[in-house]
């Protein structure tokens, strides 16, 4: 059944804040569906960043003077804006900011994971893991010896709930999960995830790099006692992410990076640590990002994360319908009105980075490659796939011109 026309938001207008999308390639306006890897930048946020380097750009927490005071109550307070964003009641305590959901896996890997994993323990990961979680905790592994196992994924891309409350067992030190596949656009059930986890002892580490950007996420509900995202996929700038972590368990991990801000006291033979989160935070933090993140916060929050999550859900099913209107399309994961707001696919005998060549001809944006799931291209059987993935701005006009693309590239293989 084909969804209707999405009622959520106003897309049409939400695009007069993105220029970028005004932009032409080979003489056809910009179509803009690779939101999954980087959304577009408002220029609110951009006017944040702006701001800060035009008017009191300083070093944060090291000076008396005007400018280092203002950076430090607008980083500061941006921290407990994302906190609040994600449902974190311990406000800027639990937030450390990172420069994305990797740093925050290797902050979590290497603090906490090099001091209590050893031979023994078990890691539980998901076999439709980024590489972000995946790789890092299986190099982690390595090290302390601790074994790795992963929850299967059945053949509609749901995670196979049975096994992983058997692969989940007393000797489990952490499971770490996707909350939303950036391949299969599978939505976990990361609350009952925890619920097991918790139910051994475990920590349970939440990636929601395809989550917080369009939906609405509270960490204290989920019961996580990590969870990482980026802003450079929820309309923020680069370089710049969140890490929460509960506030008792980050009391006792020790930091991982050392240097300046970081310090209490210092002498010749040891260092103590600084409060929360500022311990995680080593050096000259990106403040200007930081700061813009925040106002990316304000500008999500001002359409309604419900309205986001609706928006690009219902894109994504029409986009799911419109593309198996041909039969040589093979779409990966859930069906069309169960999935996030991202669609991945191949055309028979069109392969997808040839299949991305031909779209960017039409000026259409997608992504081709394995979408840092090699492990889950290789059980899908496939070598890689094409991606579009929609945010904010999106309509459904931009996904007929993906679809005439498309039929593009297959008339071109057909000749």
């Amino acid at each position: 059944m084909e969804p209707q026309q999405s009622d959520a938001l106003d897309a049409v207008r939400i695009r007069e804040d993105f220029p970028i999308l005004e932009r032409e390639i080979n003489g056809n306006q910009l179509v803009y569906l690779d939101n999954a890897a980087t959304t577009q930048t408002p220029e609110q946020v951009v006017d944040a960043i702006c701001d800060y380097y035009r008017n009191y750009n300083a070093n944060v927490h090291r000076g008396i003077h005007q400018l280092s005071q203002e950076a430090s109550i607008a980083y500061e307070e941006a921290h407990d804006k994302v906190a609040e964003f994600i449902g974190a009641s311990g406000g800027r305590e639990e937030m450390v900011f990172t420069k994305n959901t990797t740093e925050g896996e290797n902050l979590v890997a290497y603090a906490w994971g090099l001091e209590e994993l050893g031979p023994g323990d078990e890691i539980v990961l998901t076999e439709m893991e980024h590489h972000a979680s995946l790789v890092t905790w299986q190099q982690l592994g390595k090290k302390t010896g601790a074994d790795v196992k992963y929850i299967p994924v059945d053949e509609q891309g749901y995670l196979d709930m049975d096994a992983a409350r058997e692969m989940i067992t007393d000797d489990t030190k952490m499971v770490s999960v996707v909350h939303v596949s950036n391949t299969l656009g599978t939505t976990n059930p990361v609350r009952e995830l925890a619920d097991i986890a918790h139910d051994h002892d475990s920590y349970i580490f939440v990636d929601g790099a395809q989550a917080v950007p369009n939906r609405p996420v509270d960490v204290e509900k989920i019961d996580a006692d990590f969870y990482a995202f980026s802003g450079h996929k929820m309309a923020g700038p680069t370089g710049i992410g969140g890490l929460y972590g509960k506030k008792h368990i980050l009391e006792e991990m020790d930091p991982y990076l050392y240097g300046g801000d970081m310090i209490r006291k210092v002498t010749y033979e040891d260092a103590t640590w600084e409060d929360l989160p500022w311990k995680f935070e080593a050096g000259t933090p990106n403040i200007a990002q930081g700061v813009a993140l925040a106002a990316a916060v304000d500008y999500l929050e001002d359409i309604g994360m419900e309205n986001v999550q609706r928006h690009e859900e219902q894109l994504a099913e029409y986009a799911y319908d419109r593309l198996t209107e041909e039969d040589d399309v093979e779409i990966y994961g859930p069906p069309g009105d169960d999935r996030g707001g991202l669609v991945s696919f191949n055309v028979e005998s069109v392969h997808a980075h040839d299949l991305s060549s031909i779209v960017n001809d039409h000026a259409v944006a997608i992504r081709a490659g394995d979408h840092c799931t090699q492990p889950l291209h290789d059980k899908l059987g496939v070598p890689a796939s094409a991606r579009a993935s929609f945010y904010i701005y999106n309509t459904r006009k931009e996904v007929d011109k993906l679809v005439e693309a498309v039929d593009a590239a297959r008339q071109l293989f057909a000749q």
